[in-house]
């Protein structure tokens, strides 16, 4: 990939995206919720539920550090 200068916004969108791929490997790869022959919707719902929550229990977990500003500005969309 060639060296060009980015706007702030793509920096912050490639940040996110490799935070989001991060969180995807944990899942897959530790939590171990990859697995897609489940022979009922039960036991796919379990697998996926107990893999969250084992995630949660995780000491670190990728962030992204943001600040939001408050502004009185009426914004139309």
């Amino acid at each position: 990939m060639k060296n060009a200068l980015m706007t702030i916004s793509d920096k912050i969108l490639l940040r996110k995206k490799s935070v989001i791929e991060t969180v995807n490997d944990e899942l897959k790869n530790i939590c171990q919720i990859e697995h897609s022959r489940h022979r009922s919707f039960n036991n796919f719902l379990g697998n996926i539920i107990a893999g969250l929550i084992a995630y949660s229990f995780f000491p670190k977990k990728p962030s992204i550090k943001f600040e939001t500003l408050k502004s009185n500005q009426i914004t139309l969309f």
